[in-house]
């Protein structure tokens, strides 16, 4: 996978770096796993604006994604395809029974690679076991973090996750944040690192883009008013205090996480600051 930066003919494209998509092979999704997806512009059911900076954006589908790969047997991949709804490539995959499902795409999936999920899954790239089957300081991804829940933590682009030891019927793992956990052997989680590894290095070039994507202007929290924002007001450029969310929680190392949160015993080391 590589990125291309284009020769600026318009404004727009100067600055512009986009995917060169050299690992998708199909122009269209398979039908039969495409679902209707709403917007909400960021209002709730009463129709109160109560998530900021969103509307608009292209029309999309959803690609469902089997996240719990409880299948077993061998499935080939007939496609890596692009997927609107997340950063990461999905991979469409057909079953000896002829039952097509989407997975996320690991780096290294092509086309005509088998994958397989269950007990008798060898630890290669795209197959899914559970953790308790996966050798030591192996790369993975797309796990669970109850057993059967489905896969939760590193699913976006290039993110990975490392076994790093065995104790018991926990296995500990280093996440992509640094945070260092017990996970149950029973879940199940995913070989290799996620696909489109590049995207970080993606540039918009454009506010438009932004637009397509269903994101709206975001006004600077210092230049509202006192009634709009806990930063807003005061005379003539003032700095606007403590750096704050709109509801009034400060930001820059103010810690959310409750102390009492019954998944802090399996915490082993906290993400870096």
């Amino acid at each position: 996978m590589a990125v291309r930066k284009l020769k600026p003919i318009t404004p727009g494209q100067r600055f512009k770096v986009v995917n060169g998509f050299d690992a998708i092979t199909a122009s269209k999704p398979e039908k039969s796993l495409l679902a209707p997806l709403k917007k909400s512009g960021g209002r709730n059911s009463d129709g109160k604006m109560t998530a900021s900076h969103r509307g608009g954006g292209h029309k999309r589908r959803y690609r469902i994604i089997d996240f719990k790969r409880t299948k077993e047997g061998a499935a080939e991949v007939l496609s890596i395809e692009y997927d609107p709804n997340r950063t990461a490539f999905i991979a469409l995959v057909q079953y000896a029974d002829g039952e097509k499902r989407y997975v996320i795409a690991q780096n290294g999936l092509e086309v005509g690679s088998s994958v397989q999920a269950g007990e008798g899954a060898t630890p290669d790239v795209g197959n899914a076991l559970k953790l308790k089957d996966i050798p030591l300081g192996t790369i993975i991804s797309c796990i669970e973090l109850r057993p059967g829940q489905g896969a939760v933590m590193a699913r976006s682009a290039g993110s990975f996750a490392q076994l790093m030891a065995k104790d018991g019927k926990f296995v500990t793992i280093k996440l992509p944040s640094g945070e260092t956990r017990l996970i149950l052997g029973e879940c199940m989680a995913t070989i290799g690192a996620i696909s489109n590894s590049d995207h970080q290095l993606i540039v918009s070039g454009k506010a438009g883009r932004s637009r397509w994507l269903g994101r709206r202007p975001r006004t600077r929290p210092v230049v509202m008013n006192p009634v709009d924002h806990p930063m807003g007001g005061g005379e003539g450029r003032a700095s606007g205090g403590h750096p704050r969310s709109k509801n009034g929680i400060p930001a820059k190392g103010y810690r959310t996480r409750s102390k009492t949160k019954d998944s802090n015993r399996y915490i082993v080391e906290r993400r870096k600051k």
